[in-house]
């Protein structure tokens, strides 16, 4: 936990968003989409760096996940409302979910094409990024309602670099990784990706200096400086062969539009995650139904392992000892052993399930996952994988937050933490 000392600075960032309150019905069926209410985004003063917070706070672990235990929750993480936030890309809406009752208590139409909710890096907001609808719209996290959008274009994807400056936006239309002051949001610069299609997710190396971001419709990786100036290595996974890997071709039943995918490409890198012991970069791949290990300090492929057709999101567990993988297309969960790099089992969503993004609660118990194409989110049991509930949600949930989540700062994506 933060001392006293940063607290109060946390307290002096969060800047509050005066909103109108749309509430929506308990129940998270059928009631009419209601109205984004319309009050200005305040902008916050500086924050405090990593070295900061790095200088009051003891890790209970070794690991670039030293502090993302469960209950480590710090500065306005604290304060915030326990909810989950799941944006509906097709429906254009986002639905606020009471993790207590596991029953939708408000719906909000936002900007078009919701993809993720991101936290931002000192915690003080949420993000709701819409590409298609250019904006990102804030939600106070001590009350989750939803506040003015911002312009902001094709923001499909939102990290942030580690010392808290800029907000880095993954703006896929326009191969771009485009540079934002992280407070006011407004441009300093862009750093053109021409080699890479669909620039996705992301995340950083343990000392914080370089990041990997994926391009899902050209399957390759980008090894880029942590301030994004400059690409330093392209990773073609195209070119890798990996006899373990499933072959594209016979894969089948991949759920979801392939619409933009390159010519020829037999990749289709999704999330990317540093494991526990800050060694590899894993990376889910669509295509090959696996995940690829990324040597993070060569940046060179290692080997790969066959999860299940569609391998999509990857999250660690609190105590960093195992990392779940959602397999969309497969409806199930592979479990990682963090300390062999190994499968240990899997966990099978009855029914059709298209398990795609989320994260782990702040006590570890519990893995949500919003279903992409199931219109619906799913609760698992982290212990067991048993299936908890399965929530009704408007159409095409996907970046799904759980919030708050234990850590220093964001990183971005939904709950990145440190």
């Amino acid at each position: 936990m933060r001392s006293p000392r940063l607290v109060v600075l946390g307290l002096l960032l969060g800047a509050a968003l005066g909103t109108a309150a749309c509430t929506g019905p308990s129940a998270g069926a059928a009631a009419p989409v209601q109205a984004t209410s319309s009050s200005a985004v305040t902008t916050a003063p500086p924050a405090p760096s990593p070295a900061d917070a790095m200088a009051t706070t003891q890790p209970k672990g070794p690991g670039p996940y030293a502090h993302t235990g469960a209950g480590e929750l710090t500065g306005a993480a604290l304060r915030a409302k326990p909810l989950v936030y799941v944006p509906n890309q097709i429906a254009g809406t986002l639905e606020v979910i009471d993790p207590a009752t596991r029953r939708v208590i408000r719906r909000v139409r936002v900007p078009s094409s919701p993809e993720h909710v991101v936290p931002s890096w000192d915690f003080t907001r949420l993000w709701i990024n819409s590409d298609r609808g250019n904006a990102l719209t804030p939600i106070d996290p001590l009350t989750g309602l939803v506040g003015r959008p911002v312009t902001v274009r094709d923001p499909y994807n939102l990290y942030f670099t580690p010392n808290g400056r800029y907000a880095l936006v993954m703006a896929s239309r326009f191969r771009a990784i485009d540079v934002l002051d992280a407070h006011s949001l407004r441009q300093i610069r862009s750093l053109p990706v021409p080699e890479c299609a669909g620039v996705n997710h992301a995340d950083f190396t343990a000392d914080l200096t370089t990041f990997v971001a994926s391009c899902e419709f050209n399957g390759r990786l980008l090894v880029v400086d942590s301030d994004a100036t400059r690409v330093r290595k392209v990773i073609d996974l195209n070119s890798i062969t990996t006899p373990d890997a499933t072959d594209p071709m016979m894969a089948g039943g991949m759920q979801g539009p392939r619409k933009g995918l390159a010519r020829g490409a037999s990749s289709m890198p999704q999330d990317v995650r540093l494991t526990p012991d800050g060694r590899w970069f894993m990376v889910a791949d669509m295509l090959r139904n696996g995940v690829w290990f990324i040597d993070s300090a060569t940046f060179r492929y290692d080997h790969f392992v066959p999860t299940g057709h569609g391998a999509h999101g990857i999250y660690p567990s609190r105590d960093a000892k195992r990392v779940f993988v959602s397999n969309r297309d497969a409806g199930t969960i592979t479990v990682f052993n963090a300390a062999t790099d190994a499968p240990e089992t899997t966990w099978r969503i009855p029914g059709h399930a298209t398990p795609d993004m989320g994260g782990v609660t702040a006590d570890g118990t519990e893995l949500w996952l919003s279903g992409r194409y199931s219109a619906e989110v799913y609760v698992l049991d982290t212990s067991d994988g048993r299936l908890l509930a399965r929530i009704r949600t408007d159409s095409g949930p996907h970046g799904l937050l759980v919030w708050p989540q234990p850590g220093r700062f964001s990183l971005g994506h939904t709950g990145n933490t440190r």
